[in-house]
C-alpha cells in the first residue's frame, strides 16, 4: 500500500506528502516516522524518499463546529441543536452531519399534458403543485420539494447530501447535487419513489442528511463568485440555464 493509500483508506486525515517508491525497509521507516498533528491535520515529512507533490485531504465536521457555524455564522437557518424525534422522522444535529428537514412545499410529475421532460427547456406542465402536510408521490414517479432550512456554504466547505434509513427502508431515495463553496439557499430535494406503490411524505419533518467537508483552505473560486445561477434561490426552483 503506498502512502496516498494509507491516506485513502481513511487511516490518515489532512494533508500529507506523496513520496518517491521506496524500498521495503525504508517504507517501514516511512510509516513509524509518520507523526499527526491534529490540530492542523498536517503529517511531517519523512527522512526517506523525495516528495514529489503535497496532497491534501477534505476532513468532514462534526456537531461541534457545525453548531458553531450555524449559531454564529447563521450557515442553517432555522437552527435544531439536538435531534428531535419522538413522533416525527427525526430531524436536527447528528454526530456529523446535520438532517434537514422538507417544507409543506411540492411538485409532483404528471403525465396528464404528455409534456417532455428536457432540462434545457423545462415545462411546468410537467409538474402538479401541492401545498399539504404529508404529500402521496405515485408509483415510480418524482417530486420536487424544498427544504425548511436556509443554508449558507463557507468558502471552504463543500457540502453532500444522503439518505435517511427511514424512507430508504420504504423505497425512497432523494438525491441534490453538492452545496457548493458560499452557495446559500433553500435546497431544492429531489424525491424519487422507486417502489410499484404510492408513497407518502411528511412535511416539516427530516428527509435527509447533511455532511460538511471541510478543506485545508478556501477554494479559488467560489459558487457566489461566479454568480452561480441557483445563488440565494427561493422556494423549488426548476432547471435553469
Amino acid at each position: 500500500m503506498s502512502i496516498a493509500q494509507v491516506a485513502q483508506s481513511g487511516l490518515l486525515a489532512g494533508c500529507y506528502w506523496e513520496l518517491a517508491p521506496l524500498s521495503i525497509s525504508a517504507y517501514s521507516n516511512t510509516i513509524n516516522n509518520l507523526s499527526i498533528i491534529h490540530e492542523q491535520h498536517s503529517i511531517a515529512l519523512p527522512e526517506h524518499g523525495r516528495p514529489e507533490r503535497k496532497v491534501c485531504i477534505m476532513s468532514i465536521q462534526n456537531d461541534r463546529w457545525i453548531r458553531e457555524q450555524a449559531l454564529q455564522h447563521g450557515m442553517i437557518e432555522p437552527f435544531s441543536e439536538k435531534q428531535v424525534r419522538e413522533g416525527v422522522i427525526s430531524y436536527g444535529l447528528s454526530s456529523y452531519g446535520y438532517d434537514l428537514r422538507v417544507s409543506d412545499e411540492f411538485k409532483i410529475f404528471t403525465n396528464v399534458n404528455s409534456a417532455i421532460i428536457d432540462p434545457k427547456a423545462f415545462d411546468e406542465r410537467s409538474f402538479v403543485s401541492v401545498q399539504a402536510e404529508s404529500v402521496i408521490v405515485p408509483p415510480n414517479s418524482f417530486a420536487l420539494a424544498r427544504s425548511v432550512e436556509y443554508f449558507r456554504i463557507p468558502r471552504d466547505v463543500i457540502s453532500i447530501c444522503v439518505g435517511k434509513s427511514t424512507y430508504a427502508r420504504c423505497g425512497i431515495i432523494v438525491n441534490v447535487t453538492p452545496f457548493e463553496p458560499e452557495w446559500e439557499g433553500y435546497v431544492t430535494l429531489e424525491i424519487s419513489n422507486t417502489t410499484p406503490l404510492p408513497a407518502r411524505v411528511y412535511a416539516n419533518e427530516g428527509l435527509c442528511q447533511i455532511l460538511f467537508f471541510r478543506g485545508e483552505e478556501p477554494c479559488e473560486v467560489s459558487y457566489a463568485d461566479r454568480k452561480g445561477k441557483y445563488q440565494k434561490q427561493q422556494g423549488i426552483v426548476l432547471p435553469r440555464l
